[in-house]
């Protein structure tokens, strides 16, 4: 049996184009300006492109290479023969598109499509007619000069996409840098070509040049303006630091050309993800966009941008902290998240990090070099709950803390020696600053001893352990300290309480292997009220007390509270509201 040729639902390959390759009808005009700039590339002259809209008519003309009658049943009647192309020398890498599949999107706005072409390489002009419903025509056509005119009528529905008014926004929006003469109905659309590449008298007036374009591209003026280059990818262009803060997970879209034809006005992946903070309007002559031509392809070369285009923000960063230090900081302020990231991995944004960019301290916000700078021994929270309950604490006995408890704040911390083996900031146990509190006479200590061992049988069920120090801030009644060793212990516990039979008995294995260290419910000597505390006698509430200042330690300490610590809440409330009803009136 003879082989036999596929047959193509010209509807339906129209129907997958607009539903399922091309985002918008729009891009049409992209497609046929496309084709119109590959015939000049082809024909290897200066050439120009003119598009005139009349008539409910639009004709896109070009005095490019144009098609001989074999190239036009070859190029313009088939699909997918990307074999032949290269043969007629259609594919070269300078080349935008590809005749055939571009011009195909004109059937999104149009039912028929008018062709007439003449060759540069000779003969005579060709008509070509082309249908939706899947036919086509080649008849003689009329043209003096070699080139092309394609002429497209609105369909019902799509008039307004071929409205003068749409098409000059169109042809401004894709073909504004294209490096060829273009016009819409005598309109001058190109000219001057890249913004980032035109002469200015002075840098300053470049850069106010800039700034412009990027108040008419985005809307905002940014905080600065970045250079770009990466050689690799043919590509120039500019990106435009952001003058606010924003999520580093807000969408960060790039417009990028190709070729100086625009790609899309909204793509994705062209930065590291760290480089949020960066809009970025760039011409690429060596990425591969996507079949829609609306994307970058993800290949080698996209990567080895991506990493390129880091590199100069990153040095332009670099630079800022060297020249400008007060700009810096007003970045940094913006859009610390960003520089955080790159901190991670990259010592000279580590550096600038250390010196430049300010932590939340127990002694005010300061950056963690002047912070080692003054306390020598300091140490660092991994949780903001953390540093907010022992911070004053801290800084009362003299113990520096920094807060290491938001976005890669401790990874940072605990990078730092990779810049100075000899640089000392390590993690905070709470159980240290038991160690900086001061201890009672031996006389004082062996009076309390009654009530701890009270106070001691009111928590003990708590997993708890009393002591008393004398610390400040005076005004602090108790603290509730647990190393990371006890903690661990706890939300083992927590865990164990939570699970199954089968994983309550793993867990219970687990605890009975570890440390037997118990948090500590640390009463304050100093504070007026625990001192009342502990001068109960026998017929006083030391229970309730007591675990009403266990109580009040863990909430403003922010610990998370059990069951068991919620019931001996209530009930301390509960005791020492009866005590306190219940009590002799004292004599008048």
């Amino acid at each position: 049996m003879a082989d036999q040729a596929f047959q193509v639902d010209l509807r339906g390959v129209v129907d997958l184009l607009s539903r399922h390759l091309y985002a918008s009808p729009r891009v049409y005009l992209r497609e046929l300006l496309q084709n119109a700039v590959d015939a000049i590339t082809a024909r290897g002259e200066g050439g120009r492109v003119v598009i005139e809209t009349g008539d409910g008519a639009l004709r896109v003309h070009d005095d490019g290479v144009g098609l001989t009658e074999d190239e036009v049943h070859t190029l313009l009647a088939t699909i997918g023969r990307s074999s032949k192309r290269d043969e007629l020398g259609f594919a070269r890498h300078d080349f935008l598109g590809q005749f055939g599949i571009g011009l195909l999107s004109a059937f999104l706005v149009a039912d028929e499509i008018e062709v007439v072409t003449r060759s540069a390489r000779g003969g005579a002009a060709v008509r070509w007619t082309g249908r939706a419903e899947g036919s086509y025509r080649v008849e003689p056509g009329r043209r003096d000069e070699p080139g092309t005119t394609v002429t497209l009528r609105a369909r019902p529905g799509a008039g307004e996409l071929l409205s003068p008014a749409a098409v000059a926004e169109l042809a401004r929006t894709y073909g504004s840098l294209l490096p060829v003469e273009l016009t819409v109905d005598g309109v001058p659309v190109t000219g001057g070509g890249p913004p980032w590449l035109a002469s200015h008298r002075d840098p300053a007036a470049r850069k106010r040049a800039l700034e412009k374009y990027c108040e008419e591209l985005y809307g905002f003026t940014p905080f600065d303006v970045v250079d770009l280059e990466v050689p690799e990818a043919g590509l120039t262009g500019v990106a435009f630091v952001l003058p606010q803060a924003v999520s580093p997970t807000a969408r960060a879209a790039h417009r990028v050309y190709v070729k100086r034809m625009l790609l899309a006005e909204g793509v994705e992946g062209l930065l590291p993800e760290w480089a949020f903070f960066a809009r970025c309007v760039v011409d690429a002559g060596e990425l591969r966009p996507t079949a829609s031509r609306e994307a970058l392809y993800e290949d080698e070369l996209l990567d080895t941008t991506r990493e390129g285009l880091g590199d100069v923000l990153r040095q332009w960063l670099v630079r800022l902290a060297e020249t400008d230090p007060a700009r810096l900081r007003g970045f940094l302020r913006l859009h610390q998240l960003g520089v955080k990231a790159m901190a991670l991995h990259d010592d000279d944004m580590l550096r600038i990090v250390d010196r430049w960019l300010e932590y939340e301290t127990s002694a005010g916000p300061m950056t963690l070099a002047e912070f080692r700078r003054r306390h020598p021994d300091g140490r660092f929270t991994a949780s903001v709950d953390e540093f907010r309950r022992l911070s004053a604490v801290a800084g009362a006995q003299g113990v520096g803390l920094v807060n290491g408890g938001y976005v890669h704040d401790t990874e940072i911390i605990e990078r730092l020696p990779d810049l100075d083996p000899d640089i000392r900031l390590g993690r905070l146990d709470a159980a240290e600053l038991t160690t900086t509190f001061g201890v009672l006479d031996p006389a004082a200590e062996l009076s309390l001893r009654p009530f701890l061992a009270a106070a001691q049988r009111a928590v003990d069920r708590l997993g708890c352990e009393v002591v008393v120090r004398d610390f400040d801030p005076a005004s602090l009644p108790a603290l509730y300290l647990t190393s990371r060793d006890a903690q661990f212990r706890e939300e083992l516990g927590r865990a164990r309480d939570e699970a199954g039979e089968l994983w309550a008995d793993v867990l219970g294995a687990v605890s009975a292997t570890s440390g037997v260290e118990r948090p500590q419910l640390v009463l304050n000597h100093r504070n007026p009220l625990a001192r009342r505390v502990m001068s109960l006698g026998d017929g006083g509430p030391v229970e309730s007390a007591v675990q009403a200042l266990y109580g009040q330690a863990l909430l403003l300490g922010h610990h998370p509270l059990r069951p068991a610590d919620t019931a001996v809440l209530n009930r301390s409330f509960i005791g020492l509201l009866e005590w306190a009803v219940h009590a002799p009136e004292a004599p008048r």
